[in-house]
């Protein structure tokens, strides 16, 4: 055997690690690590996560003794450190790499303890730190669905049967459940979101030694509740991405107040946790729905008015009113979604949030696509407007802009939804993170936030210098407040305002801005646009004139005095 050690030190009289070639023992054994989390140092557990990630499975296997029971040992010695290593950790990023250095150290364990069987097999370890189960299935089995792996917390189903009948498999699959029992505790818990507390022990899934890993359905992990649900809290599936834990991928399909059963498309380490909300979180939620709610109520008021003064081309403006329907739609069912979620009817309906999420994108991004003809339009009107008297020709017909507005939105989503069938459906029923699928909305939108600030800051331009040429009456103080609040208006009327999306992280007062200035477009569409309009001013004069005239104390005194004298000649 070689004297060099990887953990000399570690144990009285050294503990061998060697995974040097020759040394045919690659663990400690069962005599050298009576009381792993007593002995073990940091030192020592770093140096044989490296050493057990930098080596193949198949290498790994060889130097394996007696597999099972070399295995237990070594799940027992890596997950004994989970309290001790990243705990010690200090700072974040070492937290993180200390975690997935024990995630991927178990999986690569896990895959030695298959064995390519022809029928089927199954193996089960139980630790005071982890329970695993094994099962694997070859050509000549003759079961229609595996058992259920369960462990004392956590159950798990999947169809491996259907996975090994892939030509790639050739009838071979296995799979390699693990339940992590002491991390109720773990600080990767405590330090990614301080509002996270986690609700059931921390589970693993791989497929170890099969060639395709694609699931024909979604798996199903039905997880013991470690501690009570709270009122004020959601619970959430969650998985171990890299750094943190997300919830694409997986929905919760049942909750109870001892289970809850998560629905996975994925393997991964998920866990069950519990998001309490803050007090200041919930007035956002109350503050974003009074101002969607307000903002709701002013599109239908525009669109109301606009219908009013269809006859007159200077009110009746196709951008305007496309933005205006977009823009109402999507919000009421940005609204609807929400309240349906805190209610909890949309997360076991996974198809209608799938279906909700790819309308909400089509009506944002053909709102955005209008918030661009509209400034364009703008931008163009502005440029003629030192010559007011001249007829200006209509560039664009209401037709054709109808089809861009839509067709534009139209294209982007069913793109998005043919290259990335799996990205509509999050558990907020909005778009998955998974493959940046997200950029199928932002970038379009930055696009088109960036073109319109560009053009809102030439319009402002233009419309100064436009001011400075007209004549004094029109150039009255009054007026020019007037022209300066409605080129502001624009400004929150195209969408600019959208841009404070992307820092709202790090700041509660932008966020309530934000929120404010987004929901709020309808409103300043109405203000601008009916309110400080002429021409429409005069349209409801005209309506609240014959409205008075036909039911003003005189008409009615006119017609009770005609219905009266009538009655009295018929009577005599």
């Amino acid at each position: 055997m070689s004297t060099s050690t990887l953990l000399d030190g570690c144990h009285p009289g050294g503990l061998l690690c060697d995974l040097m070639v020759g040394n045919p023992r690659v663990i400690p054994t069962m005599q050298e690590v009576d009381h792993p989390q007593a002995n073990a140092t940091q030192e020592c557990t770093k140096n044989l996560l490296n050493q057990i990630d930098n080596i193949t499975t198949e290498v790994l296997l060889k130097k394996l003794l007696i597999v099972e029971q070399d295995v237990e040992v070594a799940l027992e010695f890596l997950t004994t450190q989970e309290h001790s290593q990243p705990v010690a950790t200090t700072n974040q990023d070492g937290l993180v790499s200390s975690f997935n250095s024990i995630l991927r150290a178990t999986d690569k364990l896990m895959s030695t303890l298959v064995r390519k069987v022809e029928t089927n097999s199954s193996i089960s370890i139980s630790l005071e730190t982890i329970e695993a189960r094994v099962f694997e299935v070859g050509p000549s089995c003759s079961l229609m669905e595996i058992p259920q792996l369960d462990t004392a917390d956590a159950k798990m189903d999947i169809d491996l049967i259907g996975i090994s009948k892939n030509k790639m498999n050739q009838g071979h699959a296995a799979v390699a459940f693990m339940s992590y029992t002491n991390m109720s505790n773990s600080s990767l818990f405590s330090t990614t979101i301080s509002t996270m507390k986690l609700l059931s022990t921390v589970v693993s899934a791989t497929l170890p030694r099969t060639r395709n890993t694609s699931l024909t359905k979604p798996v199903n992990f039905t997880l013991k509740h470690t501690a009570e649900l709270e009122t004020s809290g959601t619970p959430s599936c969650v998985y171990w991405k890299e750094t943190d834990w997300v919830t694409d991928g997986c929905t919760l399909i049942e909750t109870n107040s001892t289970h809850s059963v998560c629905s996975c498309d994925h393997l991964s380490t998920f866990a069950l946790i519990m998001q309490t909300k803050p007090s200041e979180n919930a007035h956002l939620e109350v503050l974003s729905m009074v101002a969607q709610t307000l903002g709701l109520v002013f599109l239908v008021l525009a669109l109301l008015t606009f219908a009013l003064c269809r006859r007159n081309p200077r009110v009746f403006n196709t951008a305007r009113i496309n933005l205006c329907i977009s823009l109402l739609l999507a919000h009421f069912l940005f609204l609807l979604t929400q309240i349906l979620l805190q209610y909890k009817y949309l997360q076991p309906l996974k198809l209608a949030c799938t279906v909700l999420a790819g309308v909400l994108h089509f009506l944002f991004l053909s709102a955005f696509v209008w918030m661009f003809i509209e400034a364009l339009m703008l931008f163009i009107a502005v440029k003629n407007l030192s010559r007011p008297k001249s007829k200006q020709k209509e560039l664009l017909k209401w037709k054709l802009l109808t089809v861009v507005g839509y067709m534009v939105a139209l294209f982007v989503v069913g793109v998005s939804a043919g290259v990335v069938p799996q990205g509509y459906g999050s558990e907020q029923c909005w778009l998955k993170r998974d493959k940046n699928f997200i950029w199928s909305f932002l970038g379009p939108v930055s696009f088109i936030i960036a073109s319109n600030i560009i053009l809102f800051s030439l319009i402002a331009i233009s419309l100064g210098y436009s001011l400075v040429r007209l004549n004094s009456n029109v150039s009255q103080i009054k007026q020019t407040r007037t022209v300066f609040f409605k080129t502001m208006a624009q400004f929150v009327i195209l969408g600019c305002p959208w841009i404070l999306g992307f820092f709202t992280a790090d700041s509660k007062a932008l966020e309530i801005i934000f929120l404010i200035l987004i929901s709020q477009q309808g409103t300043f569409i109405f203000i601008v646009h009916c309110v400080l309009s002429k021409e429409v001013r005069q349209e409801y004069r005209k309506l609240l004139g014959g409205f008075q005239a036909n039911f003003s104390p005189t008409t009615i005194t006119e017609a009770h005095t005609t219905h009266g004298g009538s009655t009295d000649l018929h009577t005599s």
